[in-house]
This record gives C-alpha cells, sequence and structure tokens, in this order.
C-alpha cells in the first residue's frame, strides 16, 4: 500500500532531529516488513532520546 507520506518527508517537515527520525524511520519500515530488528533499531534511537531528556 503507498503511503500518504514517505519517512523522510515527515521528519523534515517535522523538524525532527537525526535519533528522533529514526525512530519514525524504523517503525515505519517494520510496519512494511515485520522484522523485529527494526523495532529493535528504533528502541535503541528512543533510548538515546529518553537519556538526553533525563541528563538534560
Amino acid at each position: 500500500m503507498p503511503r500518504a507520506i514517505e519517512p523522510f518527508e515527515f521528519i523534515q517537515s517535522n523538524g525532527l532531529g537525526f535519533a528522533a527520525g529514526n525512530v519514525v524511520k524504523y517503525i515505519v519500515r517494520y510496519e512494511e516488513k515485520g522484522v523485529v530488528v527494526d523495532l529493535e533499531k528504533a528502541r535503541w534511537y528512543l533510548d538515546r532520546l529518553i537519556d538526553e531528556e533525563i541528563s538534560g
């Protein structure tokens, strides 16, 4: 099924940084491929974002 918007366009339009952009990218890829590795990669980037927020 074609996407309404490509992840790159969404990331750029919303001014997401590198880590947040990768979370979006890997979640979208997982939805298409069903590969758990993509969820693990998304979690890795999400954990980095959480650590960044906690440490200020």
